[in-house]
């Protein structure tokens, strides 16, 4: 039987917490996906793993089995991952996330400095997977991930920071709002909005401005897939968005308009990666390379 080690790590920070909506905020993902995958791991392998009540949860007695071998089958996949990241740092690659439109941020100028700084090296570079909260960090998938992001993520992951950018609305040119130059986040919070997966967790919350909404639940008229069907519901009119600034500038299209938006707090740019990750030279020299060619805003 094949397991998804995402779902193990999922199911041993659920023991660890004894409470779902504690583990779903230190995994990045909304207690109804963490819910939704601890069932999948459930059905899978055909036992019940919880007993759910007012107080939390409890493992049963299938789950304390399975918990006495969780943490030694993931600490033998992360020596595994250890090593085949190790082989393939030997070959001189360096493999960094990118969100959508962020990817036009690093061009030729970032990877010949960053090739003058590593001689031999090559970087990878790979859209960030909106179905992980980690965009492949956690995996082991990537080395660095460029986010936008809101500035409390530095808590959490260890940050090279770039500058910030404000968040800015896109729209269809046909939607009556282009009318203005500037926005107020209030006038958008009936407006349907193009979402992003549930599975992207505190990401989705992110790019709805749930923080700025005051408890009023986003209306979702569609949700997509990546960047690229993102922006095209925004110009079909499905709704409406939020963006990076610099997405105007980086992915132009002639039926989307953006617009400034008071009252949203801006997004820190930088590239990140695990706290517990080695910063090998080859992170280091694409940090820098990065802060001397990538203009943000």
């Amino acid at each position: 039987m094949d397991i998804d080690t995402r779902l193990l790590r999922y199911f041993a920070t659920v023991c660890e917490e004894g409470q779902l909506t504690a583990a779903a905020g230190r995994l990045f993902v909304s207690q109804p996906t963490l819910t939704k995958q601890i069932r999948r791991l459930e059905s899978q392998l055909g036992v019940t793993l919880f007993r759910r009540s007012r107080d939390g949860v409890t493992p049963t007695a299938a789950g304390l089995a399975l918990a006495a071998h969780t943490a030694t089958l993931l600490e033998s996949w992360e020596v595994a991952l250890r090593a085949t990241r190790q082989a393939e740092a030997a070959g001189g690659t360096l493999r960094v996330g990118f969100e959508g439109s962020t990817i036009n941020l690093v061009g030729l100028p970032t990877i010949a400095e960053f090739g003058r700084l590593m001689p031999g090296w090559q970087v990878r570079m790979r859209q960030n997977n909106w179905f992980d909260p980690t965009s492949g960090l956690a995996s082991g998938e990537i080395d660095l991930a460029l986010w936008h992001a809101p500035a409390g993520l530095a808590r959490e992951f260890a940050t090279a920071r770039l500058g910030t950018e404000e968040r800015w609305a896109a729209l269809s040119v046909e939607h009556p709002l282009t009318a203005h130059e500037t926005l107020d986040f209030a006038d958008l919070l009936d407006e349907p909005f193009v979402a992003i997966p549930q599975e992207a967790g505190a990401w989705r919350d992110y790019w709805l401005g749930t923080e700025e909404r005051g408890g009023r639940a986003a209306r979702i008229a569609t949700v997509a897939h990546n960047a690229d069907e993102w922006l095209a519901a925004v110009a079909c009119g499905q709704g409406i968005g939020l963006a990076p600034e610099s997405m105007r500038r980086l992915a132009p299209r002639p039926d989307v308009a953006f617009r400034p938006v008071r009252g949203l707090s801006p997004s820190q740019v930088g590239l990140y990666w695990l706290r517990d990750q080695p910063v090998t030279p080859a992170m280091v020299a694409f940090i820098r390379s990065c802060r001397e060619t990538v203009e943000i805003g």
